[in-house]
């Protein structure tokens, strides 16, 4: 009986170890972020992707709380803005209560969706939690639900605005029948129509732009004569408004890889959207700012900085930035961003629009590789 009970007790030693090894493998293969808790509440377990997500060290023993008062340390190596994200995520990983699952957003803008489970261990219960980042699932989608949109709404339009055109165009040999003030009146009324249906055709055709887009032709291409083209194309209307425009730092750069007309229209939406923030600043009251732009290589990197003083992104979501139709400009249509975003990711290139809580926007672009000039 006693060896029958040894034999059954290392059956089940054994059949245990198998299964944690299967678990701790497991954990370590998947993509999501995952984080055991003890009956204290301290980590206990955490897989490879939860110590890349949140950018933590020697994390086992320690509750979440440690790292937003200060008491357990980051990832060596992260500047300001990594660590403010990672302290942020952290924020709302910590404060989601018990058998929820919530869709967050980091200040990149990147979002995941996160629950907090329970388990029991020896009779008492533990909680895990686990993170999954949705950031290009999401991306894809509202993109798809965009061009379904967008398509249906370009057909019906064109289609009414073809026929239209073709009605005025007929209703102006009427314009001899009239009295000569009669018809002058009659022609200026048909042409004013004429204009505005121009216009809105060119309205969707805005919307079409990002559905139609074609792909990047990559070719070797100059980041500084590239800017220096926008700046002078938007130096006289910047001057009559007394916003000063130019380069804050430059540093000298290799060529890089990209659809030189795809991103010189991307770079032209984001100079403009800040000239037009500062604007709608001026409206508002406020005198002068700027617009100043910074190149510099980081490591093999080039990164592209365009910063404003009008500082619009103060309470705003990072999560709606970037999505179809949100604006943060009065009557703004919401395409500006979301064309910028989809000729970004085309290339494959990393980017980030947030307040640097300085009283400045900044766009940055991280262009990746830098090829020799």
């Amino acid at each position: 009986m006693f060896n029958t009970m040894l034999a059954a007790l290392h059956r089940e030693r054994l059949a245990a170890g198998e299964q944690q090894g299967f678990l701790d493998r497991l954990l370590e293969a998947t993509p999501s972020a995952v984080l055991v808790f003890d009956f204290d509440g301290a980590i206990s377990l955490v897989n490879a992707s939860a110590l890349a997500l949140l950018a933590i060290e020697a994390p086992q023993g320690r509750p979440l709380r440690a790292w937003l008062a200060g008491e357990a340390p980051l990832a060596r190596g992260l500047d300001e803005r990594e660590r403010q994200r990672s302290l942020d995520l952290i924020a709302q990983l910590d404060a989601l209560p018990q058998g929820d699952s919530r869709l967050l957003t980091d200040t990149a803008g990147r979002r995941y969706r996160a629950q907090r489970g329970r388990f029991y261990d020896r009779g008492f219960a533990r909680h895990f939690l686990m993170v999954e980042e949705l950031t290009m699932e999401l991306e894809d989608s509202e993109r798809a639900t965009y061009a379904r949109l967008v398509r249906v709404l370009a057909h019906e339009v064109n289609n009414t605005v073809a026929a239209t055109r073709s009605v005025l165009d007929s209703l102006l040999f009427y314009r001899g029948q009239l009295a000569a003030q009669d018809g002058a009146d009659f022609a200026t009324a048909i042409e004013a129509v004429k204009r505005r249906n121009v216009s809105l055709g060119e309205f969707i055709d805005r919307f079409t732009r990002v559905v139609k887009m074609p792909a990047p032709e990559l070719r070797p291409a100059n980041i500084r004569d590239m800017v220096d083209d926008i700046l002078w194309l938007n130096r006289e209307q910047c001057a009559s408004r007394g916003i000063r425009l130019g380069w804050q730092r430059c540093d000298p750069v290799g060529n890089v890889a990209m659809d030189a007309q795809l991103m010189e229209q991307a770079l032209l939406n984001i100079v403009k959207n800040a000239i037009e923030a500062l604007a709608a600043r001026q409206a508002a009251g406020a005198a002068g700012g700027h617009v100043e732009l910074s190149l510099e290589a980081d490591g093999d990197a080039v990164v592209l900085a365009v910063l404003d003083s009008a500082d619009l992104l103060g309470e705003v979501p990072p999560r709606q930035l970037f999505t179809p139709f949100f604006s943060t400009k009065q009557g703004g249509q919401g395409i500006g961003l979301m064309f910028v975003r989809e000729v970004l990711m085309r290339h494959g290139f990393a980017y980030s629009l947030a307040s640097t809580g300085q009283g400045e926007t900044r766009f940055e672009i991280r262009f990746r590789p830098a090829t020799a000039a």
